[in-house]
């Protein structure tokens, strides 16, 4: 003879496969309670039934009623089936009516359902404090399915935030289906109506958080879109001269036709989390530890993917973050490469000796570029090496580089003109620690490279008819001038003679910073050469005299406070359009009309060394190149 609950279970499958044509995943939770035996007759305390019922291999969600015989109460229960059940929700306790001692009466049945409402909308973000009115249990025919599908939402929300990992993929996905099907959309309908329009905004507002909830954690699991249990809710009321329509979504659930921003990509979480760690390994890992690390994560930052994804996070963060990241990461980097030459005695390969990012506007091409100066190409250098405090304040610098260039595409009769000038070239040295520890370890924070030559080169991707310049190269003036000595000498005691002597003096004017334009096939080549002020020889491939370096007076001595100056005062250069806005342009044949062209900027920046305050015959010239393509759109 079947025991108790199995004849409830059974009667309650048999009732839910009687009224769904879909599968009776989700027992009828209401036919079973009015089924169970007088409590009196029960063996146990308590009676279940399979809510979730998954495979054998894993446990099960149960809905439990345990009756309490000193205080004549029942409290209802949901399981998660483990050898030691663990209790995800529990009811409030309902005191059994003294007439109904011996089975649960309809006013407990009310109260119950009462308490699933309430504790769905317990999960709403904002809930107000609305009256709840239950209807009786006889004045509405369809009431057993809205107690029925109030349960599912319940156990619905309770597996989402509560349930173990374990058992939540295949519940939800169970209990999904089941809230998704007709029959159970359509009782909805009916509840929301029940309870009025201020308690289903409510209602719904918790289902679609939970809603949210999981499809974030999904989309993060897995890497798709799913299909949520509801995408949209709505229904349809019909009165005397109105039609309504309801209706309720969650904005994660709904598609996407079109963005103007990318979306957040996964790839910008995974590749800040790795910058994290190999900051956290230069400054934190064991010694054992760090050499093998450090290789890989060198290797994966420095992947082309990565880089790429770098760039869309120094987007993300904007540009005043941007710098304060790179400085971060670039001292580390200069740390690490400090101690490897320590340990090795010999240069390394950097991770990341150049970083820098392209960013094609309406009119405007950006290119953004940081470099630590330790990990610089060293072009030439003088012997001896530099002293220990001087070495540190030249290493512990970065290059901080950006590039705008102006564009404007002109349509011709029978060609289109593209012209390129120049709205801003800036370069900065930017010292990596404070400027105490510099003062302290370091030669001072004057102590530091310059530019001395920077160099471009912009070629068009895509054949073009002609190009031109604008700049002339140079034909500067040369004053000439005759001035004659006379000058007076005894001769030995047997002699006496007078010379006269003429001395013929040149004066040329020249600024500083040199500006070419040249022209190779289709490459226009962009240059500045920073010229000695004394012999007009190029700073950047040349190296100071021995006499010069003692002279107070010679133009690289307190070049940073200096009238005369070829820099701004924190050390570095800006080349904008009211000097050098020269154009340069490309004619296009007028079939290219409103395709995007690709264009290649190179460009090599040389960063020079001699002393300043220092007492130093150092100097060296060190040289970094990059690479970025950009894009107009010829129209």
């Amino acid at each position: 003879m079947p025991k108790e609950s199995e004849k409830a279970q059974t009667s309650a499958s048999m009732a839910s496969s009687s009224s769904s044509s879909s599968s009776s995943f989700f027992p009828d939770v209401w036919t079973w309670i009015q089924n169970l035996p007088a409590i009196t007759q029960w063996r146990k305390d308590s009676m279940s039934i399979c809510i979730c019922c998954l495979s054998s291999s894993q446990p099960s969600l149960k809905l439990s009623i345990s009756k309490n015989p000193q205080s004549s109460s029942l409290s209802f229960s949901i399981l998660a089936d483990y050898n030691l059940p663990i209790s995800l929700w529990t009811s409030k306790p309902f005191k059994l009516n003294s007439k109904f001692t011996n089975s649960i009466d309809e006013e407990t049945i009310s109260n119950l359902f009462g308490n699933f409402i309430e504790d769905v909308l317990n999960y709403c973000p904002n809930r107000t404090t609305s009256f709840l009115r239950i209807p009786q249990i006889d004045s509405s025919n369809n009431f057993k399915d809205i107690f029925n599908v109030s349960f599912l939402t319940l156990t619905f929300l309770i597996c989402i935030y509560e349930a173990p990992v374990d058992l939540r993929s295949e519940s939800l996905n169970g209990l999904k289906n089941q809230l998704a099907c007709p029959r159970s959309r359509e009782t909805t309908k009916l509840l929301a109506r029940l309870v009025g329009s201020s308690l289903e905004e409510q209602w719904m507002r918790s289902v679609n958080l939970a809603i949210t909830n999981w499809i974030v954690e999904l989309q993060a699991m897995l890497n798709h879109s799913i299909k949520t249990p509801s995408p949209l809710f709505s229904y349809g009321v019909s009165n005397v001269g109105l039609w309504k329509v309801q209706l309720y979504c969650p904005v994660i659930a709904m598609d996407v036709e079109k963005s103007t921003n990318p979306p957040p990509d996964e790839r910008i979480f995974n590749v800040s989390f790795l910058t994290l760690t190999f900051l956290i390994c230069i400054y934190e890992a064991p010694a054992d530890l760090r050499s093998v690390s450090l290789n890989v994560l060198k290797n994966q930052l420095a992947c082309p993917r990565s880089r790429d994804t770098t760039k869309l996070l120094a987007r993300l963060v904007g540009s005043s973050l941007e710098e304060q990241w790179m400085r971060s990461v670039n001292l580390a980097i200069t740390n690490w490469i400090v101690e490897l030459q320590a340990m090795l005695n010999h240069s390394i390969k950097t991770p990341s000796p150049l970083f820098s990012y392209g960013v094609s506007n309406v009119g405007l091409w950006k290119v953004q570029l940081y470099c630590p100066v330790i990990a610089m190409d060293v072009e030439k250098s003088t012997n001896p090496p530099p002293d220990e405090r001087l070495w540190f304040s030249l290493n512990y610098h970065q290059l901080e580089g950006v590039i705008q260039l102006n564009y404007k595409v002109i349509v011709r009769e029978k060609w289109v003109d593209v012209m390129v000038n120049v709205d801003n070239i800036r370069c900065d040295i930017i010292r990596l620690v404070t400027e105490t520890l510099m003062t302290e370890r370091g030669a001072g924070t004057s102590e530091k490279h310059f530019p001395s030559r920077i160099s471009l080169q912009l070629t068009p991707q895509t054949n073009v008819l002609t190009v031109s310049v604008t700049k002339s190269s140079d034909n500067p003036t040369r004053e000439i001038g005759l001035e004659k000595t006379l000058e007076g000498s005894f001769n030995p005691p047997n002699s006496l003679g007078l010379k006269i002597s003429a001395v013929e003096t040149m004066t040329t004017t020249l600024k500083p910073w040199k500006f070419e334009q040249s022209v190779y096939g289709d490459t226009a080549n962009l240059n500045w050469f920073l010229h000695d002020s004394v012999d007009g020889r190029e700073v950047f491939s040349s190296k100071p005299s021995k006499m010069a370096l003692i002279q107070p007076k010679a133009w690289f001595k307190n070049r940073y406070s200096s009238v005369y100056r070829p820099f701004t005062r924190q050390g570095g250069v800006v080349f904008a359009n009211d000097e050098y806005g020269e154009t340069v342009g490309w004619k296009v044949e007028r079939s290219e009309l409103g395709k995007v062209m690709e264009w290649e900027m190179r460009g090599w920046i040389w960063l020079t060394y001699w002393p300043n305050k220092h007492r130093s015959f150092y100097s060296e010239t060190r040289r970094l190149e990059f690479r970025e393509i950009l894009q107009l759109t010829l129209s």
